[in-house]
């Protein structure tokens, strides 16, 4: 009888093993994806989004949850699956969200969270997000998009609404620089207001009467409310049409409606985002960069005092880019996160000045929050090998506890293969950080093939993070080894760094890239013949300078990547392209010639596999079609997926999987 039962276990362990097989893409749209935490003002719970995605059905659901974060013991709030943005009311007992239930327009919903109806407190004709609660608890600011003269009428924007849907005339006219953006269109004329609603009468105001700015350009809103619930802090743009540059500054802005405010950012050119009031509401934490044509410039934390209107920039000799940050209970501390050395740390410095510590490393962390009286921290973590879930770290012992398991069963069916973390030798002589994503079982006595992926930006990083879009394991499922050179230019190793490819976009990158293929060439276990590179965006532009440089590749990949430097003026956001181009059309073509792909056609001769959607902006679909022209035009082997619904992400479901089948197909024609 014992020897049946051992017998039995056995067989089911084995079954278990055996089970467990390389990623799929199918796998990949089945995890759930957990939301940053939202600490209630006591401490004692934290709301969180989950979706989830139906493959059949294309489509994906939101629900808030509730956690204890002593515990750790979880219950869903939300049934309808058209919910977001979950922020606590100050009695920590009630929430606000935003909904889009009967598939209509997001509105403000409130509820408590021992249970009942969900009650709609706006009703708008436009859609709302970003709520947060005054704190008085009576009423809730939020967001919305409005024609800046519907004059504060309801009834007139809803009629001006659907004369614009009636409209037979489709044209869409600008003189604006910036006309659209990513993959929305800019011309209908709306800008985004922030507005309040009494939680009781449902009275809602206007807090920016008359104005016309835009906030986070990729949508959303950076915004704080002060502690008196007087005023409101909130970052937008300040520049004027025809917007030949964007600046954004941090505004003041009174709370009784009659929409006075101030800016107190005017003197920096560059960028300043996400006010923070302390919690004694004397000052202002928020976020300055300093060169305003480069985009990836270290973020600076800066306090500033609101009754002297001095500032303390408390980063400033800090070689990293500060983000997501938020005051201690005292206001003695501030946490905050930032990328170092490929992976996203949880950091505190004094608010007073002083040396920064970090708290926790592994991983990409975000949303860290104080909880249970400054005790622990609630934030979310994920790595190349884990999707994102929720981790409570306690300050004093530094214990880490795993708050969420969404993923875990999922997580049991597959087996991943090693991933190694080296640093090589790239141009200059410089040091170059790179990930190793091994294939299950690999054993360096054999030979595999090798896919170079190339980060986008190209201010970006490849780091220990999990990635739905461009998913390293499941580049490497089909048995290749596939590398992630952080090259010259990358973010997270410091601002020289990401800044030594100012205008050369092309020479340092290239050689990073060809001496990561050279290092993995050396270990042994490549086969040279069977080499691929792929890349997205920037990665794409650096997959086509490489098929004008050099045919070590058997295949390459080019999603929504910039092959015309001349095409990419048709881009969304063309400002300071001087600078990063090294010239322009009109005024040194030869330099921006010199970087151009375009240029190096005469050379192509490795296939190319290129993807691109047609509502991407930021990278025009006109690239694709011409780069795939020229390669049939010479009669070289290529092949074009083309998206009419996406932009310059693949974001449905079963175009996502189409995406990694595509990719898997074109790898296997050229590198098994």
């Amino acid at each position: 009888m014992k020897n049946r039962a051992f017998s039995l276990i056995a067989t089911l362990l084995v079954s278990i093993v055996t089970y467990a097989q390389p990623l799929t893409s199918e796998q990949l749209w089945q995890m759930k994806r957990v939301g940053n935490p939202v600490v209630s003002p006591d401490g004692k719970w934290s709301l969180f989004t989950v979706t989830e995605y139906c493959i059949d059905q294309n489509s994906g659901s939101t629900y808030i949850y509730l956690m204890d974060n002593e515990t750790a013991a979880q219950k869903q709030l939300t049934q309808c699956g058209k919910a977001g943005s979950p922020v606590w009311a100050p009695n920590s007992t009630d929430i606000a969200f935003t909904s889009r239930r009967a598939n209509g327009l997001a509105q403000v919903y409130v509820m408590p969270i021992d249970g009942g109806e969900a009650r709609m407190v706006t009703e708008l004709p436009v859609g709302v997000f970003a709520p947060k609660w005054f704190p008085d608890g009576k009423r809730i600011a939020f967001v919305a998009n409005v024609y800046p003269d519907y004059n504060g009428d309801f009834d007139k924007l809803k009629q001006m609404l659907k004369e614009s849907k009636d409209s037979k005339v489709s044209a869409r006219v600008t003189e604006n620089r910036i006309y659209k953006y990513w993959d929305r269109w800019l011309t209908e004329g709306m800008y985004p207001r922030i507005f309040s609603v009494d939680v009781n009468s449902k009275d809602v105001t206007d807090l920016m009467p008359n104005s016309a700015m835009f906030f986070g350009m990729m949508g959303g809103a950076s915004y704080d409310i002060s502690p008196d619930g007087r005023e409101i802090a909130f970052s937008a743009n300040s520049t004027e049409p025809p917007y030949d540059q964007l600046n954004a500054d941090i505004f003041i802005l009174t709370t009784d409606g009659s929409g006075a405010m101030e800016n107190i950012t005017v003197e920096n050119a560059a960028g300043d985002s996400n006010p923070v009031y302390s919690p004694d509401g004397r000052s202002i934490l928020y976020g300055m960069q300093n060169i305003d044509h480069f985009y990836a410039d270290n973020v600076q934390m800066v306090i500033y005092d609101r009754a002297t209107k001095n500032r303390r920039n408390i980063t400033k000799e800090i070689d990293i880019s500060c983000s997501d940050w938020s005051w201690s209970s005292d206001g003695k501390t501030i946490y905050f996160m930032a990328e170092d050395r490929a992976m996203q740390s949880i950091f505190s410095i004094p608010s007073a000045g002083g040396k920064h510590k970090e708290v926790y490393r592994g991983g990409t962390n975000t949303g860290a929050s104080l909880a249970l009286g400054d005790k622990y921290l609630v934030f979310s973590n994920n790595s190349l090998n884990s999707p994102a879930e929720l981790y409570r770290l306690e300050l004093r012992r530094g214990n880490l506890m795993k708050m969420t398991t969404f993923n875990d069963e999922i997580l049991a069916q597959v087996k991943f293969g090693d991933v190694e973390n080296v640093t090589y030798m790239g141009a200059n002589e410089a040091d170059v950080q790179m990930f190793i994503v091994y294939p299950v079982d690999f054993d360096p006595n054999k030979k595999y093939p090798l896919v170079v992926m190339i980060h986008g930006g190209p201010h970006g990083t490849f780091g220990d993070q999990w990635h739905y879009r461009w998913n390293s394991h499941l580049f490497a499922a089909p048995g290749y080894v596939t590398i992630m050179p952080n090259f010259h230019g990358s973010t997270s190793f410091g601002q020289d760094f990401a800044m030594s490819i100012h205008g050369n976009h092309s020479d340092k990158p290239f050689e990073d890239i060809m001496k990561a293929t050279d290092y993995m060439v050396e270990r042994g276990f490549i086969d040279e013949s069977k080499m691929a590179a792929a890349g997205g965006s920037y990665g794409g532009y650096m997959v086509s300078w490489i098929a004008g440089h050099t045919d070590r590749y058997a295949a390459l990949v080019n999603h929504a990547g910039v092959y015309d430097f001349y095409t990419q003026f048709g881009s969304d956001f063309t400002s300071n392209r001087e600078i990063a181009y090294g010239g322009t059309p009109w005024d040194k073509p030869e330099n921006m010639h010199r970087h151009n792909p375009a240029a190096f056609a005469e050379n192509f001769k490795s296939p190319m596999l290129i993807i691109h959607g047609e509502q991407d902006f930021r990278v025009p679909i006109g690239h694709a079609l011409t780069v795939y022209g020229v390669y049939k035009g010479m009669g070289l082997d290529a092949r074009m997926v083309y998206y009419p619904n996406e932009n310059h992400w693949i974001l449905q479901p079963q175009n996502s999987i189409f995406w990694y089948n595509e990719l898997h197909s074109w790898f296997e024609r050229y590198l098994k």
